[in-house]
């Protein structure tokens, strides 16, 4: 019953009504069909801003109009000018819009399209003064217990079914390590969990706390390979009653215990803290209160890691992923990331950027999920196939370009002298663990 209902909460949340439906492809109002100058003259100052990539604006009443003197091969299609108007006055948000209404369309691989417009956007975006307030505003909210838990149940709690459809055996939703290119996702999600294990130094005996743990597999995978007792906190119900019924099934659930809580609400000492892919979701005012929970928690010579997606300055998230995608979230810089760590006199060990993997890692999840796609049409609607269609494709591309980072961020209680003197015993021998 509870799979049933969030299934209908993610239909409303993503299905087409959110979106315009005056407008269906090849449906255009009697007077938007012909184009005038001024039409031609906006896209064309569009495509000059840009630089003039290779870019073909194809129009709904057929008119072309690119700007590059190189072969082109890429075309935008605009079925109306009301969808023009809307990408013209604010792109990021509105090109999701419009794409998964159907009233814009690209004629190309999706991926590579966009990330040819992240590569043509200048590198220090200066957002207008209406978006600079905005942005204000919304930073200075704080991401309180409730907040979080709606934020978190709109995008993990619309079933696992559906994230069972495109992730790996142990739906692994954060970026996998290629160690070797040619890795399977299956392998490199395996290898990850190796990785992170390996610079947490893990010893049998000692005691782990993750913040925000998925469905649970590096908290078995730790368990089970390293002989650690864990504590994995999270807020999604469905993630939760996935992990635990895979502790029960392999035996962990004396090892392993998945709590429905908050990362506030963490309690006890341990040797470790993690965190993977949690980080994005905190908000940066909140940092704060992470931070002061990992002081809380770790013993006098305790450590951690924190994995997450980044940036390399301070920006927002994507308008349209952030409403519709990832409510509440917001991808650090470094700069950001060390609050967490200087007010608390922690030493930062070690950043590794990971940006190349998660690239490689999407591009698996999203073949995964175009072989799937009719089924998630069938239980969602094409609109929610669309929308997460452009989410996966906006993600690889701003990997690929350098938009977006992986950061993992290793750290250990200031003085602490039982650190590593080198990175070797983290590569050598090779990473074998078996999938649980």
């Amino acid at each position: 019953m509870q799979q049933n209902e969030n299934i209908v909460a993610a239909q409303q949340t993503l299905a087409g009504r959110r979106f315009s439906a005056n407008y269906l492809p090849g449906k255009v109002p009697s007077d938007q069909k012909k184009t005038y100058a001024i039409d031609q003259m906006l896209i064309s100052g569009i495509l000059e801003a840009l630089g003039n990539p290779p870019l073909r604006v194809e129009l709904w009443d057929g008119q072309e109009i690119t700007a590059s003197a190189a072969p082109v091969q890429m075309t935008l299609l605009i079925r109306d000018r009301d969808a023009l108007l809307r990408l013209i006055a604010d792109p990021e948000f509105y090109f999701g819009e419009m794409y998964v209404a159907g009233r814009v369309e690209v004629l190309f691989d999706l991926p590579l399209f966009l990330e040819t417009i992240y590569r043509a956007l200048p590198r220090r975006r200066s957002p207008g003064l209406l978006k600079r307030f905005l942005a204000t505003v919304s930073s200075g909210a704080r991401n309180t217990p409730t907040k979080a838990a709606h934020n978190i149940y709109h995008h993990y709690d619309i079933s696992n079914e559906f994230y069972k459809l495109w992730l790996d055996e142990q739906m692994v939703y954060t970026c996998a390590y290629f160690a070797d290119p040619a890795f399977t996702l299956e392998a490199a999600q395996v290898a990850k969990l190796e990785y992170i294990c390996r610079k947490l130094r893990l010893r049998p005996g000692e005691s782990v706390v993750e913040a925000g743990c998925g469905w649970g597999a590096l908290a078995l995978y730790m368990a089970k390979n390293y002989g650690v007792s864990v504590k994995a906190h999270n807020l999604s119900q469905e993630q939760l009653h996935y992990a635990r019924a895979r502790a029960e099934e392999h035996g962990l659930q004396e090892k392993v215990e998945f709590i429905l809580g908050d990362y506030r609400e963490i309690v006890g000492e341990f040797d470790v803290f993690v965190s993977v892919g949690m980080l994005e979701h905190v908000g940066i005012k909140d940092y704060s209160a992470l931070g002061s929970v990992m002081d809380r928690c770790l013993s006098p010579s305790g450590r951690g890691l924190i994995h997450s997606i980044g940036r390399d300055s301070a920006r927002n998230m994507n308008a349209w992923i952030e409403r519709y995608i990832f409510p509440g979230a917001c991808p650090p810089s470094l700069s950001q990331m060390m609050t967490l760590f200087e007010p608390q006199g922690f030493s930062v060990l070690d950043v590794e950027n990971l940006r190349l993997h998660y690239a490689t890692t999407i591009e698996h999840w999203s073949q995964r999920f175009e072989k799937a796609s009719d089924q998630v049409a069938a239980t969602f609607d094409p609109a929610f196939v669309r929308a997460w269609r452009l989410y996966l494709a906006g993600s690889l591309a701003a990997f690929r370009s350098g938009d977006m980072q992986l950061f993992q961020v290793t750290f250990s209680r200031t003085g602490c002298n039982q650190i590593p003197w080198s990175r070797s015993d983290i590569y050598s021998p090779a990473l074998c663990h078996e999938i649980l």
